[in-house]
């Protein structure tokens, strides 16, 4: 195999991290240094990182039911507690997929299957988040429209795919980002304060008879059905078809361009709020394309800046008798 999934597999990190490690030049396969990506190793190769033999490890993945109270870290001096001592000592090679906040609760992948781990944290992939969220106060379906129209964190366009109100102040939502603190800065934003933050499902994983504080190892059959979720093809979070709408462009060569709804929306939501919406310019169809509609104009100035005289009638101009 490649010798970046190897060391991945080997519990070095995710695959990113283990390339870094190659490029740095810290290890060599049977005494020489390679720093070539595409390397590949043998089962009986000695293959070293920094002077310390690597052995293959079997691929392990285990799900968590994170309690709260515990920091998702492997050591931290100013962590009370970590997420390893809900666990034995042999699973100290495993690294998390992602993080729940310490005040967060619910379902947390650890593996030291590097490609795994990279895919289920890559954004194209769009894995579903599911979580329940207990609330300081009733929740508005106003406010589950602002949720899922989106929010700007930290440079980001943040926003839900999902949001199902359970009882007054109880909700469900699902993401398919994972922004720091997303969901309780979205909530704050709207001036609901998080009581309880609980991740209940992982694309087809769920806490199904998993205790809070407990974990099991994922079988064969679970790892597939992963797998197959992570390759299945991803829908568009816009409901129904893509609607595409002819723009024409001043001064641009005079082809329409095709913009989807979703962009559509993103442009009039984000774009500054002195420039009046796409969507609601005036128009008029010539020739089968809207284009803009010429204004008339309001001015009574020349060109010399003088104001010119209104046009008088015949009768107006006549004297008096």
């Amino acid at each position: 195999m490649r010798l970046n999934r190897f060391l991945a597999a080997a519990g070095l990190g995710s695959r990113r991290s283990c390339e870094d490690h190659i490029l740095r030049g810290r290890v060599s396969i049977n005494g020489s240094i390679r720093k070539d990506l595409s390397t590949r190793v043998l089962p009986e190769d000695d293959i070293r990182v920094n002077g310390r033999v690597i052995h293959a490890i079997a691929p392990r993945t285990i799900l968590l039911n994170k309690p709260a109270g515990y920091t998702t870290t492997r050591s931290d001096r100013h962590a009370e507690r970590t997420i390893f001592e809900l666990l034995p000592s042999d699973t100290g090679h495993l690294f998390h997929v992602g993080r729940l906040d310490k005040e967060s609760e619910g379902l947390l992948l650890l593996t030291n299957d590097g490609m795994l781990a990279q895919e289920l944290m890559h954004p194209s992939k769009g894995v579903e988040k599911e979580y329940e969220v207990v609330l300081d106060k009733t929740f508005t379906s106003q406010d589950a429209a602002l949720l899922k129209k989106g929010t700007r964190i930290e440079g980001s366009i943040a926003r839900v795919e999902a949001v199902r109100q359970l009882a007054p102040n109880k909700i469900q939502i699902i993401l398919h980002q994972g922004l720091k603190r997303q969901i309780r800065i979205m909530l704050g934003q709207l001036g609901y304060k998080v009581k309880r933050l609980n991740r209940t499902r992982l694309g087809p994983l769920t806490l199904r008879g998993v205790k809070p504080g407990s974990y099991r190892d994922l079988r064969k059959e679970d790892l597939e059905i992963l797998r197959k979720a992570l390759s299945a093809p991803k829908i568009s979070r816009s409901s129904g078809p893509t609607i595409k709408k002819k723009l024409s462009v001043k001064g641009s060569p005079k082809v329409p361009l095709d913009v989807d709804a979703q962009t559509q929306r993103d442009i009039e939501l984000f774009s500054d709020s002195s420039s009046e919406p796409l969507n609601k310019q005036k128009t008029s169809r010539v020739a089968g394309r809207p284009t803009l509609r010429k204004m008339p104009k309001k001015s009574f100035l020349g060109k010399s800046g003088a104001k010119r005289p209104r046009k008088t009638s015949p009768t107006s101009a006549r004297t008096p008798q």
